[in-house]
């Protein structure tokens, strides 16, 4: 009976937690402040941010390539 109050006691609070909200094609979570590995990039809705790791945030390459001559 104990081991039943046990089991329960730790697995009740674990299937009460809340979703987190995906973003940026299930790749970001929408969060108030983004961690320091993570960049904004759009926003979720007014209150939060889509926070994405770097490595999925496309790179504008035509301004990198400016100085190129044909």
């Amino acid at each position: 009976m104990k081991l039943i109050l046990l089991v329960l006691t730790v697995t009740l609070p674990l299937a009460q937690v809340i979703r987190v909200m995906k973003c940026w094609g299930k790749l970001g979570r929408c969060r108030i402040m983004c961690e320091e590995s993570e960049v904004f990039y759009i926003l979720c809705n007014a209150a939060v941010k889509c926070c994405v790791n770097p490595k999925y945030v496309p790179i504008d390459t035509r301004s990198s390539n400016s100085t190129r001559s044909l």
